[in-house]
């Protein structure tokens, strides 16, 4: 991290922990969702932070600065942590080698450990490795698994199924040499945010069925509908970090044509038979976009005999995972997930020993 950015960081962080009651008096009254659930004040006051320090939004200014932008904050305010090794290798993708960072922590190390491969976020536009590694690392040493993050290729250079394809190229790969990472092949989750949890979904549907597959589904704030045809798209339009403009141009990048937004591939939500599924913990933030199309699809696995846990971070805005060191409620999140993580894996690990 550099200079500036520890800077901006330490900026950031005194100024959410203010008490709460002075940070209500900088930012105003709160911001209630049609639903009567009321925006956290220390995250209504990182919008207010953004907007007063004249952010950009992530598609200003085209491809190639908003993957930089991205990069350069994407980890800004995750926890630091230290007791994590960290290798970068290479697996096979679908058309060629991808980059991949295993995190292995040190509960971890000299035994075959339960396994998560994490796609990160970013409309399949933006986001790496590197915008992610911060909560790569607080998920490895929390839930005490490897953690194998994917650099899957991006649009709009490689469009959909390219990501798609990745995804499950490199799963697949990960599943069967999970030993040559440290990884128990038998208790491997996949997970992701949002266009993460995208892949991810669409990784379990389409490996279910298969000798070797995922355990568990992490599936944070998950992009399920390229419809954008539910009423979270509308409330939470402008002014809660995602907005409206910013995901048509993720779409316009990701997808050839319109046509594909049906596409269960693109839009897992519309995938007509979700049995056998892995259980799943889907989170999703009360002021998203994308809240309706997560729990939509929560309740469609559930209602196909899916075990699944549905969270909302009632309080939350899109990207709350990678908040986690500044934003109290993207705390109790993580400790959720951690906690699921665990008990799943170690539950799936527990039956492949019987």
């Amino acid at each position: 991290m550099t200079l500036r950015l520890r800077i901006e960081r330490a900026v950031t962080l005194t100024f959410l922990a203010l008490p709460a009651a002075v940070l209500r008096r900088i930012v105003g009254p709160p911001r209630r969702s049609p639903e009567g659930l009321e925006l956290e004040v220390q995250t209504q006051a990182l919008i207010w932070l953004m907007r007063v320090s004249g952010q950009p939004e992530l598609d200003e200014g085209g491809v190639a600065k908003g993957r930089r932008s991205m990069d350069r904050t994407g980890s800004l305010l995750a926890p630091r942590v230290d007791d994590v090794t960290i290798e970068d290798r290479a697996v096979p993708g679908a058309a060629g080698p991808r980059r991949v960072r295993i995190y292995t922590p040190a509960s971890a190390r000299g035994r075959a450990a339960p396994g998560l491969v994490w796609f990160h976020g970013g409309g399949f536009v933006v986001g790496s490795i590197d915008s992610h590694d911060g909560i790569c690392r607080v998920l490895a040493s929390g839930a005490g698994v490897v953690v194998v993050s994917v650099d899957y290729r991006l649009a709009p250079e490689h469009r959909f199924p390219a990501a798609v394809e990745d995804a499950i190229a490199a799963t697949r790969w990960l599943l069967d040499h999970a030993s040559s990472v440290g990884i128990d092949p038998a208790a491997v989750a996949v997970g992701g945010d949002s266009a993460g949890g995208n892949l991810s979904a669409v990784v379990a549907q389409t490996l279910k069925r298969e000798p070797r597959r995922p355990a568990f589904q992490l599936l944070v704030y998950p992009a399920t509908d390229c419809t954008r045809s539910m009423a979270s798209h509308r409330h939470f339009r402008e002014g809660f970090i995602l907005t409206e403009r910013s995901i048509e141009w993720f779409t316009e990048n990701y997808l050839p044509a319109k046509s594909f937004e049906t596409d269960p591939r693109a839009s897992p939500l519309f995938a007509t038979d979700l049995r056998g599924l892995a259980p799943a913990l889907v989170l999703t933030g009360g002021f998203d976009p994308l809240r309706d199309e997560g729990l939509a699809y929560a309740e469609k696995m559930r209602a196909a005999g899916v075990e699944v846990e549905h969270v909302c971070a009632e309080g939350s805005v899109h990207g709350f995972i990678n908040m986690t060191g500044a934003l109290p409620e993207s705390t109790r999140m993580l400790e959720i997930v951690v906690a699921r993580l665990r008990k799943a894996l170690s539950s799936s690990a527990a039956r492949s020993a019987a």
